[in-house]
């Protein structure tokens, strides 16, 4: 493969798309993270190099995928001074994955072009061991042209692509996206409360829920968990929180009110509250069930 792509961010996700990339016979130009051991252990995995400026990636790679937590983390990277990405980004590629609010990401769009640059966002649904075997949901809009001319990288690291359109529109939808799934899931974590304070055999009530109006993809990857207490984090309370807050300043800014958003995005606000922001989604049923305080829980 003849473009070298860098990484911004290599978390779990992030460290696992380039394991991926490398797997498809991309060059893996440069990796930057601002936790440097994780950095380095990467690189040296991998076969390439962890730089300590975000000028080298950019300077290193053709394509630069980020995958960074939140709209302060975005706009650090892409910074109109100092160390960014920016610099000398004339004729590079930049594959935005993070789920922010959508304006940042045509905030740096418009940067990027100013830059020379070009930009989309891929905001991702599915999770870690997807990101590993390139079985992502990808969501992308921005610079079309560019969309097309890494659309085969984007390929070998996801399952299904959907192109949404101009800047910010995927970031909108994965913001619902991520609205509903925390939505559903908390309203999960209740049933199977109420379900436990009525003494029913929570396994057998996960199986008619599969087989009724009940059955949800959030029924099949966290129920079990839920009945468990196991909470090993594929995605987080604090970022449940975070992205139903997305949802809610886009219908706040359209007028609308979500009282069902409202009220899920209360309940992870408490678990971050409570100390627990960095187990799964799932822990949400420690807050459901009554016997059950949100201490002394399974991370996995």
């Amino acid at each position: 493969m003849s473009q070298k792509i860098g990484f911004v961010g290599v978390g779990r996700m992030g460290a696992n798309m380039a394991r991926r990339c490398k797997d498809a016979g991309y060059a893996v130009g440069a990796v930057y993270d601002v936790d440097r051991e994780r950095a380095r252990a990467l690189a040296e995995e991998i076969g390439t190099m962890a730089v300590e400026k975000l000028a080298a990636v950019t300077a290193a790679c053709d394509v630069i995928i980020t995958v960074v937590t939140d709209d302060d983390a975005m706009r650090e990277i892409f910074a109109s001074d100092g160390d960014s990405l920016l610099i000398d980004a004339a004729g590079k590629i930049f594959i935005n994955t993070a789920t922010i609010t959508p304006h940042v990401h045509v905030e740096v769009g418009a940067l990027v072009a100013y830059a020379g640059g070009r930009a989309i966002e891929a905001c991702m649904a599915s999770s870690i061991p997807q990101a590993r075997s390139g079985e992502l949901y990808l969501m992308c809009a921005g610079d079309e042209k560019a969309f097309h001319a890494v659309e085969p990288l984007l390929g070998e690291l996801s399952a299904s692509i959907r192109w949404i359109g101009e800047a910010g529109r995927a970031a909108q939808v994965k913001a619902l996206v991520n609205m509903l799934m925390n939505i559903n899931t908390a309203g999960l974590a209740e049933a199977l409360g109420l379900g436990d304070a009525l003494g029913l055999d929570l396994t057998m009530l996960r199986e008619v829920f599969s087989q009724t109006g009940a059955n949800s993809r959030v029924l099949e990857t966290d129920g079990i968990d839920m009945q468990n207490r196991e909470h090993e984090t594929y995605f987080s309370a604090e970022h449940a929180a975070k992205d139903s807050g997305i949802a809610l300043q886009l219908a706040h800014d359209v007028g609308l009110d979500l009282p069902l958003a409202e009220a899920t995005k209360d309940q992870y606000d408490l678990l971050v509250a409570e100390g627990l922001g960095d187990i799964d989604k799932s822990g949400i049923a420690e807050l459901t069930f009554q016997d059950r305080r949100p201490v002394n829980i399974s991370d996995g």
